[in-house]
This record gives C-alpha cells, sequence and structure tokens, in this order.
C-alpha cells in the first residue's frame, strides 16, 4: 500500500500510479519535491472523482507559497480510452482547499494522474506583517530561468561577430572616406542603423553605384567610434572623447538612439568652460533637455558670472532665436520679487 502513495518525479512532470483504488473514498500520495516545495496530490470520490494538488504545510510554502502554472493528466491503466486532461491552471496554492479539479467519476481500478508543473513563481509577501506585496506593487518572481539569460549570451555572442566583423573586414562591401583616411564596412548594417545610409544604397544615388561614403566632416579616428557605436562594440571612452563628432553624425544620419545617448552624456559634466558650447550644440541640433540644463546652469545656478568674459564673443555668433530665449530666461529667474 505505501507504494500505491509513491509519486515518480523527473524534471518538471510528477506521476502518481495507483493500482486500485477500491472501497476508499480518499487517498494522498507521499510528498514530492518539485522546485523548492514539497507537494502532495489527493483524490476523493463522490459523484465524480476530485483531484486536488497543494503544497505540504511548513515554513517554506508559508513564507513563500507559490503560484504554480500546471496540467493535470487521469488517464486508466491498460484501458483503451482516451486520458482526462485539464485546462492550464495558474493558481497560488498555500493548502489542499486551494485547488480541486473535477474529473469524470469512471476512472477507477488502475489508473495514473500526471501533473506537469509549466511554471512555479514565488508569490512576495511581506515577511513583518504577512502582507501580499501585490498591493504595494510586488510582483511574482519565477524560480525557473526563462528567455533573460539566453538573450544575453546570445546578444554577446552577436555582438563579438559583428565586432570581428569591423575589426577583420571579414566580406565588407563599402568604403567610408573620412577626413585623414578611410575605413571598410558592411551595407547591410549602415543601413539597418541609419536610414539616410539605407536611402543611399536604395535608390539609385552614387554611394549605391560607386560602394564609396564620403564623411570627410569626421576623422578617422572619430568616424571608427561612429561604426564601433553601430556594430555594437564601442567603449565608453572611447565614446567619451569622440561626443560632439558622434553627435553631429547621429544628426546627419538620423542615428535616434546615439544622439540621445550623447545628449544624455553632455548632460552629466556642464561646467563653466563649456557650458556655451553646449548650448550652441543643443540649438544646433535643437537637444531640449541640454539646452535647458545650459540656460539653468547659467541663469538659475547663477554660472553666467563665471563666463562673462566668453560672453560678447559668444552673442555675436549666436543666433537670435536663442539669444531671446536666453533674454526670457533672464526675465523668468531676475523676477522682481
Amino acid at each position: 500500500m505505501a507504494s500505491d502513495s509513491k509519486v515518480e518525479t523527473i524534471s518538471r512532470l510528477a506521476q502518481w500510479r495507483i493500482e486500485s483504488f477500491g472501497p476508499c473514498s480518499y487517498r494522498r500520495s507521499d510528498s514530492f519535491k518539485v522546485g523548492i516545495w514539497n507537494w502532495h496530490l489527493s483524490i476523493e470520490k463522490n459523484r465524480y472523482m476530485y483531484v486536488r494538488l497543494f503544497p505540504e504545510p511548513g515554513r517554506v510554502s508559508k513564507d513563500q507559497p507559490p503560484i504554480a502554472k500546471f496540467i493535470l493528466r487521469v488517464s486508466n491503466i491498460g484501458a483503451n480510452r482516451r486520458p482526462y486532461i485539464s485546462p492550464v491552471h495558474e493558481r497560488l496554492l498555500r493548502n489542499s482547499e486551494d485547488f480541486v479539479w473535477p474529473v469524470d467519476s469512471t476512472f477507477h481500478g488502475r489508473f495514473i494522474i500526471d501533473v506537469e508543473f509549466l511554471d512555479l513563481k514565488i508569490y512576495p509577501l511581506n515577511k513583518t506583517s504577512g502582507v501580499s506585496l501585490e498591493t504595494q506593487g510586488g510582483e511574482a518572481s519565477s524560480i525557473w530561468p526563462h528567455e533573460g539569460p539566453m538573450q544575453s549570451l546570445a546578444m554577446s555572442s552577436t555582438l563579438r561577430c559583428l565586432s570581428r566583423m569591423l575589426d577583420e573586414g571579414i566580406h565588407t562591401d563599402v568604403t567610408i572616406n573620412t577626413a585623414d583616411g578611410t575605413l571598410r564596412a558592411h551595407k547591410a548594417l549602415l543601413s539597418a542603423s541609419s536610414p539616410v545610409f539605407e536611402s543611399m544604397f536604395l535608390h539609385n544615388l552614387k554611394e549605391k553605384e560607386s560602394s564609396i561614403i564620403n564623411i570627410e566632416d569626421m576623422s578617422l579616428e572619430s568616424c571608427m567610434a561612429l561604426l564601433s557605436y553601430i556594430y555594437g562594440g564601442i567603449r565608453q571612452e572611447e565614446f567619451w572623447k569622440h561626443r560632439l563628432a558622434l553627435l553631429g553624425a547621429a544628426n546627419k544620419y538620423d542615428i535616434t538612439d546615439l544622439k540621445e545617448c550623447c545628449e544624455e552624456s553632455l548632460l552629466e559634466d556642464i561646467n563653466s568652460s563649456n557650458v556655451l558650447e553646449r548650448l550652441q550644440e543643443a540649438w544646433l541640433y535643437q537637444l531640449e533637455k541640454l539646452k535647458k540644463g545650459c540656460l539653468m546652469y547659467l541663469f538659475d545656478f547663477g554660472k553666467i558670472y563665471d563666463v562673462k568674459d566668453e560672453i560678447n564673443g559668444f552673442f555675436m555668433h549666436a543666433d537670435r532665436e536663442l539669444m531671446v530665449e536666453m533674454f526670457q530666461e533672464v526675465l523668468t529667474v531676475w523676477k522682481p520679487l
């Protein structure tokens, strides 16, 4: 009789083989472990046969009650009839009352109950109060890995391959002429990163015919930084060194994410020696966050006095509309009390 209560497990599947149900109206399996919990299956017969799945009472199931996603299957041993299969259930399971599944009671004699766990999540509880964090924005977390680690591994592998393609010139098909040298790249990657590059190779332009792009407003080094960004291998110090050149290229070739990265980076180290240059760049490339940051630095924080020797030269070349905005900022900050 003891073996009749044993549940065999492999991976996420548990199987309870019942050789004879007999006249007994209730039976519970031995405990079996899947995930971090010990589980029980139970059956009882009335008009229907009822199957229950629940975690074994204990500290683990109390402190970390599971949310189980699973399928149940009941099939007769040796009988030529189709198994009775449940829909996919997803339930918070704390005790034997949390889940019960009615099954056609014609199952009798020798039969098998399978439970396949599709996922198991830890239900978050506030350890001090026992209150569910669901009402506080908490989320259940799976105990099993999903696509995250695999995606990370695949991305790392892809970036290594792309870096090799650039560094070793593997099957390059386009030449880039810079201000002081040439580089080789791939039309497909350039096109995927920039609608401007894509247009060059899509339409009957000279770049499509010659497979040559002239980027003579960038140095070889800064253009290499641009390619490193496109190919996913740029280093932080490389990006930091060429931010302004990369910003110009991002604007020219409509590489939106690079433009946003440059703006965020230029916001991080505004100081008295670069604020006017940053303000001019923000106006030129329509970077609202950077422009507001520069104006705030100058007027809200009173740093305009630190650049009083440079301001005349700045005004001589500044756009009229930018000067109007600066004047409006002065009126806003220095309005009379």
